[in-house]
């Protein structure tokens, strides 16, 4: 069975499941597969939790343990997985880009598989292009500083961030206003921020927060989210990646 520790945020973690359903469809039923969704939407925030402003960001970053809001994502982080566990998941997936940064030592905690949603964004993308290939990321703020991407696309790519104004005006927006609902607005406000990148000559764009798929792709259909020939959707890729990992 697999176990969906959702909530980050809510949207995205219905999005995973619908994809999943829908990549696999049965005939009846029983055909489709086993998997748990536990909506921990209480985990406390985290681009917050980062504290991506502060000008010691790299020193923080190399010591999370001695981080007070670190720590407590990283506690309530295990607390979600463990139910999971004790629901005998077999593996978990994390539908959230930025939850990444505390992959690490959530793995050390959990005695479980958690597939890493970047790296299988970065299997996916090594697969499909030519290396040294402009790569556009749109992401949190948090997820672009930590550098989670940066991990594994930075030994065979070029990664193309928006520029400052255009993250909070259009990306910072469009993630927020998907959160509250509103993805008719999200849809119209990302759309200087794609623009940016294709400019830039960026040979795919990695929806690198769970929100943007469903910004990007809303009211198209389901066949030209698998077919799309920019955008690489991180929900896509990790559904695909857990039921590779169900069937063995």
């Amino acid at each position: 069975m697999i176990g969906i520790l959702g909530g980050m945020g809510t949207q995205a973690g219905l999005d995973f499941c619908n994809k999943l359903t829908i990549l696999n469809r049965g005939k009846i039923d029983q055909d489709y597969p086993l998997f748990i969704l536990y909506n921990k939407a209480n985990i406390p925030r985290r681009l917050e939790s980062i504290d991506i402003n502060t000008q010691n960001l790299s020193k923080k970053l190399n010591n999370k343990k001695n981080d007070t809001k670190y720590q407590l994502v990283l506690k309530s982080l295990v607390k979600g997985c463990k139910v999971l566990k004790k629901s005998r998941c077999k593996f978990l997936v994390i539908p959230c880009n930025t939850a990444h940064y505390w992959y690490d030592d959530l793995k050390k905690k959990i005695n479980l598989p958690i597939i890493n949603m970047p790296k299988e964004v970065y299997n996916h993308t090594l697969k499909n292009c030519k290396k040294d290939s402009l790569i556009g990321l749109l992401a949190t703020e948090g997820t672009l500083k930590t550098g989670i991407y940066n991990k594994f696309f930075d030994k065979n790519f070029k990664l193309i961030f928006p520029e400052i104004k255009i993250q909070k005006k259009s990306v910072n927006r469009a993630i927020k206003f998907v959160k509250m609902g509103d993805v008719k607005a999200a849809s119209k406000i990302i759309k200087p921020a794609i623009n940016y990148l294709l400019n830039k000559r960026c040979k795919k764009i990695i929806l690198g927060c769970t929100e943007l798929p469903i910004a990007i792709f809303a009211f198209k259909s389901f066949d030209k989210i698998k077919t799309s020939k920019i955008f690489l959707d991180p929900n896509l890729i990790l559904a695909n990646a857990a039921m590779k990992k169900y069937k063995t």
